[in-house]
């Protein structure tokens, strides 16, 4: 005749909950040094990607595979990259100034600083004059 001892339902609800509260501290350390060393793609290495998977040679399941992307990631960085092709083609970021413009610009720009040494040279010669006289 054997006895089996039977834990009591306390004991057994307390033993499970530090068992989890030792896992929880675990696996959010676990988390956070994924986080940490999660891989930082370039602006480069995005378009890269998703030229890849637009030109279709490979399946993205595979480009995604390769890289070591969630294909979430790959569809999200496609979708930006779309979006932000149309939106320059649309002419809604701001536009490059043309090859007239620089050049007045510059032109503008050559005639203030030559207004700025004359005013700098005329107040030299009149701080010059105004000692002088003073003196």
């Amino acid at each position: 005749m054997s006895k089996s001892v039977k834990s009591s339902p306390s004991k057994r609800s307390a033993t499970n909950s530090s068992a989890a509260t030792e896992c929880k501290p675990a696996l959010s350390i676990i988390k956070d040094i994924q986080r940490q060393t999660r891989r930082q793609y370039t602006a480069e290495e995005k378009i890269r990607i998703v030229l890849e998977g637009l030109q279709g040679e490979q399946s993205v399941a595979e480009i995604c595979r390769r890289e070591g992307l969630n294909t979430n990631i790959y569809y999200r960085w496609s979708k930006e990259f779309l979006e932000a092709g149309k939106k320059r083609l649309a002419g809604d970021t701001t536009r490059e100034a043309t090859a007239p413009e620089v050049q007045s610009i510059k032109s503008e720009n050559e005639a203030l600083k030559q207004l700025v040494a004359e005013l700098s040279l005329e107040n030299r010669v009149l701080k010059k004059r105004w000692s002088a006289t003073a003196a």
